[in-house]
């Protein structure tokens, strides 16, 4: 006897359909699955027998064949349980699956026959709904996440019994029926078309969401003063540039860098889905609560990070820090206390905005496009160049050069902005402190003229500029063309930085409102290459 039926699991973050077929055939009773899979793949045979048991079915005494096709796709995970389960027991004739349904069958089974909550299910059942699969059945605990999506119908089940009551007569004279999964009445010479046991879950509007419920973002109305550093994170915010921030202890960088999400614009519908997707298959759904995830990310993982939690890693590869921070911020607080190891595995991500990590049998790709935002202290003591009151640097030069070299210059390249964080000066009155309202309308007009610009193109904001596009939508007059020149041969920039103070001004001048690139949006450009300055000043 044979069965098949369709299960999913994760390749990358994006969903995979996978054939579940099982064949009994008569010989001594042993059960094998075949088709590359895990370990948890292969004790799915203990949990399904168990469940399959418990619940008043009877096992399969005979030869049984497992197979997850394609069979050179590696499978892990627990996902497959369920499917296994009803595949054993249709072939087995204890029920009767709707033949005119495609039905996708996921989750993860407990020895009573308790269904479990799986990650990734977003994923996965985006692509059933892509693949023309009519209805998915999962665990009451992913329903919320599969009825985000439209187009497919949703059934969620608590128990393996709810399927349908085990027969009470001879199994092979009366057949458990497991109804047709729909809601209305039915045709003429079959039974009828209800959903007794199942729980058929209505599709929610997730256009947009509401975020109303969502905790409060901390307010720059908090920080009294600081307007220049203010400034520069409404343009990195506006652009989606990378910044980080220079100054002694106490001034308030991380503070700063904390509040960056307050000003930047909302996620998109096809950036929330794609957000959510991510955080599901890393199985991190349920701790930014149910729904789309409406607010951008922001991930701050301590310095002892490893390079493969930054980047992603595994023996099947999951998302690191970098896609968990995909569309938002990820914000390295002291960047000289990481590794250099670590920094370094930026640079790729930072360049293309994906990850891709290969192993022996398959490369996986991860969506990587965040705002990069650090802190660093100017020495390791933290007042290199502090003037009274504050203390003076007790740094050997030796150890400034190890402390810096932590952060090296290919890097510091793909850094847009570098600037130097002044001690707040306490006595100072600041009524009328600029807050995140005021900083997010005019982030989001600058993001507004971006959209316009970019329309129809392949980028959506001028830190995505490049090649050609760059020389098309960021042209600078004369004057701000000189300036530039003078500045590139003056401070020894790379091709690289040049390129990126340009895509600077073309923000800046958004920012004011203007067309063209004028010599002081150069000019403020430059003034937060503050790194570059003082490689300058050193030589």
């Amino acid at each position: 006897m044979y069965g098949k039926l369709y299960s999913a699991c994760l390749y990358g973050i994006d969903g995979v359909m996978i054939e579940v077929e099982v064949d009994l055939s008569s010989g001594i009773p042993q059960t094998s699955i075949v088709g590359l899979p895990d370990s948890a793949v292969r004790e799915a045979v203990d949990r399904v027998r168990a469940a399959i048991k418990n619940c008043g079915y009877r096992f399969p005494l005979q030869r049984v064949t497992i197979n997850l096709a394609p069979a050179d796709l590696r499978k892990e995970g627990s996902a497959f349980d369920l499917a296994i389960a009803l595949a054993l027991l249709a072939a087995s004739d204890q029920v009767r699956l709707p033949p005119e349904e495609r039905l996708l069958i996921i989750g993860e089974l407990s020895l009573d026959g308790t269904l479990r909550p799986v990650p990734g299910v977003l994923s996965m059942v985006d692509r059933a709904r892509r693949d023309g699969f009519s209805a998915v059945l999962l665990p009451q605990d992913n329903a919320g996440e599969a009825l985000l999506l439209g187009g497919i119908r949703v059934y969620s089940l608590g128990h393996l019994s709810e399927l349908a009551p085990p027969a009470t007569d001879d199994i092979h004279q009366t057949a458990n029926v497991l109804p047709p999964l729909r809601s209305t009445q039915g045709q003429e010479g079959q039974a009828p078309l209800v959903l007794e046991t199942l729980n058929h879950l209505e599709q929610k509007p997730t256009a947009q969401g509401s975020t109303a419920d969502m905790p409060p973002l901390l307010d720059y109305s908090d920080v009294l003063g600081q307007r220049h550093i203010k400034r520069a994170l409404t343009i990195a915010a506006a652009g989606f540039h990378n910044i980080v921030l220079i100054g002694p202890p106490g001034t308030g960088k991380t503070m700063l860098v904390q509040r960056l999400p307050s000003i930047l614009p909302p996620l998109t519908s096809e950036e929330s889905l794609e957000v959510t997707k991510i955080y599901s298959s890393a199985g991190k759904l349920n701790d930014s609560g149910q729904g789309l995830i409406l607010s951008r990310p922001f991930r701050s993982p301590h310095h002892t990070i490893s390079a493969g939690g930054l980047i992603g890693g595994g023996g099947i590869p999951k998302p690191g820090e970098v896609s968990l921070a995909h569309h938002g911020v990820l914000f390295l607080d002291e960047l000289p206390e990481f590794s250099r190891g670590v920094l370094e595995v930026l640079r790729q991500p930072l360049e293309d905005r994906i990850v891709t990590i290969s192993r022996s049998r398959a490369s996986f790709t991860f969506p990587a496009h965040f705002l990069l935002a650090g802190s660093l202290n100017p020495c390791p003591c933290g007042y290199l160049g502090a003037e009274p009151p504050l203390p003076q640097c007790t740094c050997t030069p030796w150890r400034i050069v190890q402390y810096r070299e932590k952060i090296s210059g290919p890097l510091l390249d793909r850094i847009d902005m570098q600037v130097e964080v002044p001690r707040p000066q306490r006595w100072q009155e600041d009524p009328q402190p600029l807050g995140s309202a005021a900083m997010r309308d005019q982030v989001m007009a600058a993001e507004r003229i971006q959209q316009d610009r970019y329309h129809g193109s392949r980028i959506s904001r001028n830190s995505e500029l490049y090649g050609s596009l760059l020389r098309r939508f960021a042209p600078l007059n004369p004057d701000a063309a000189k300036l530039l020149q003078v500045s590139f041969e003056t401070l020894g920039l790379s091709m690289r930085a040049y390129d990126r103070i340009i895509k600077l001004s073309r923000t800046i001048a958004d920012l004011d409102g203007e067309t063209s690139i004028r010599a002081e949006h150069v000019a403020e450009a430059i003034q937060y290459r503050q790194l570059d300055r003082r490689q300058e000043i050193a030589g």
